[in-house]
């Protein structure tokens, strides 16, 4: 959430919770949501006399052949925003955008993602819907749904600008390892940005090749590596980045699978 919340020009990262059916995951969203909302309501009580109470969190389940005006319409029904029929998608996009903002929701919920497959039409709609949802709202979208990753649905709803994304998505190629001056200027770039007080200088180019192993050459996971262990760094005191810093950082999806790779029995 911290990662995401300042991000401004593309989708901010997401979660994606997957598993086999009653394994609990709409329960650990909801413990999730709830645990949430208690954090955000002692930090910030609503001032004496508000008729409006602050929504940090939202809940929306995805509808059985959900299109993307079934499920917007969806978001607008969880926060009570009146919809009409004659209403178009984005007029009903607008509203949930603007009441999403006013209500400070910050942590979106979105159940039942198996529901969408992107490789339909309407799949492909809805999970565009998603992304300009992404984008627009300051929040963190957190998914969850029956064996995710193993289904035709598994990256697109999670931020469908992101690493996380299928072959279909836009998104650079993996950079090969075959161009270290264009790494090494990406590394020189955010060292530069970093600001840490114990940060030592030439730290990221000498780990080039690990940090290319370890993101599959996607700068979208490079840039997402050494933001999160920054933050970390900056939260815990340490002010710098090493490599074992970098090694707790867990990433998207495609570039932890390249880094496990699943052994074949």
């Amino acid at each position: 959430m911290i990662l995401g919340r300042h991000q401004q020009t593309t989708a901010r990262p997401s979660l994606i919770v997957t598993g086999p059916a009653a394994a609990g995951k709409t329960t650990a969203l909801l413990n999730v949501g709830r645990t949430c909302r208690l954090a955000r309501t002692r930090k910030n009580p609503a001032p004496p006399g508000s008729a409006h109470a602050a929504a940090p969190v939202a809940y929306v389940l995805v509808p059985p052949g959900a299109t993307a005006k079934t499920l917007i319409t969806e978001f607008a029904r969880y926060l009570g925003i009146p919809t009409t029929t004659r209403m178009t998608q984005t007029q009903i996009t607008d509203a949930v955008c603007h009441a999403y903002t006013q209500a400070g929701v910050q942590l979106v919920l979105v159940d039942e993602i198996h529901r969408l497959n992107p490789r339909t039409t309407t799949g492909a709609q809805t999970a565009d819907l998603l992304k300009d949802l992404t984008e627009r709202l300051a929040a963190t979208f957190v998914y969850a749904g029956i064996n995710v990753t193993d289904t035709p649905s598994s990256a697109a709803p999670a931020a469908p600008n992101s690493p996380d994304a299928p072959p279909s998505s836009l998104r650079p190629p993996p950079r090969p390892p075959r161009h270290p001056p264009t790494l090494h200027r990406r590394h020189h770039r955010h060292r530069n940005a970093l600001d840490l007080h114990h940060h030592k200088p030439g730290t990221l180019p000498r780990h080039a090749a690990y940090l290319h192993q370890r993101t599959a050459g996607r700068i979208g996971s490079l840039t997402r590596l050494i933001r999160q262990a920054a933050i970390t760094a900056i939260h815990d005191g340490t002010e710098r980045i090493t490599k074992a810093a970098l090694d707790a950082v867990q990433l998207d999806h495609l570039a932890e699978q390249h880094r496990r790779p699943t052994r074949s029995r």
